[in-house]
């Protein structure tokens, strides 16, 4: 399969399918594989400008990760009161290392809501945030870009010769979504007080709020 069977209208709209890929993409927590594949794709070939590219995308993943932590940042109010006792020690940890855990979450293609929602949770700065997670998406896009230019698809094609239909890749998609989504419930579900207080025992002191 070649990857214009999966984003058959890429040529079409360009820059703007770019943006609206990653940023729904971005937005959908935990799908972040078509804005990865849709720019990998157009850096392939002279047609488009990297550097434009890279910062689109960039722009537009960052955009979205704003209002999933935005999101976070307001959703404590509707969180029981057990489920938030249980939380604030990993809220508390990942606020410790809040820039260094978006940009890390950031730059690697890890699943980063899961930093990401806790990091809203706990009430994080908003424009440390901003500039670690769009720093990270950078780094990121700038390396997809530059890795498919100058290697084309050769790192991923193989993985695709045997597929025959494009439904088969967007089925992939949505199924790991929800695996990534089970995820999510189950760390909001688990005692982080039990599981830290083994070993950063710190995170169980109130005084480390902030």
């Amino acid at each position: 399969m070649d990857f214009s069977a999966i984003f058959p209208f890429a040529p079409e709209i360009g820059y703007l399918g770019l943006v609206l890929v990653n940023f729904f993409g971005s937005l959908i927590p935990f799908i972040p594989l078509p804005g990865f594949i849709f720019l990998a794709s157009m850096s392939v070939g002279d047609q488009f400008d990297l550097h434009v590219l890279a910062i689109l995308s960039a722009l537009a993943a960052t955009a979205a990760k704003q209002i999933i932590f935005y999101v976070s940042y307001q959703g404590r109010r509707i969180i029981s009161e057990k489920t938030r006792k249980r939380m604030r020690p990993f809220e508390r940890l990942v606020k410790r290392y809040g820039a260094g855990a978006a940009f890390f979450a950031a730059a690697t293609p890890i699943p980063d809501d899961l930093i990401y929602v806790p990091l809203g949770l706990a009430k994080y700065n908003p424009k440390r945030f901003f500039i670690a997670t769009l720093a990270g998406k950078l780094v990121l896009s700038y390396s997809i870009v530059f890795i498919s230019h100058h290697l084309g698809m050769s790192l991923v094609q193989p993985y695709l010769e045997d597929i025959t239909d494009v439904t088969t890749v967007y089925v992939g998609i949505i199924v790991f979504g929800i695996m990534m989504t089970v995820v999510v419930v189950l760390l909001l579900r688990l005692n982080w007080e039990k599981i830290l207080g083994r070993f950063v025992p710190w995170t169980l002191d109130k005084n480390n709020e902030k």
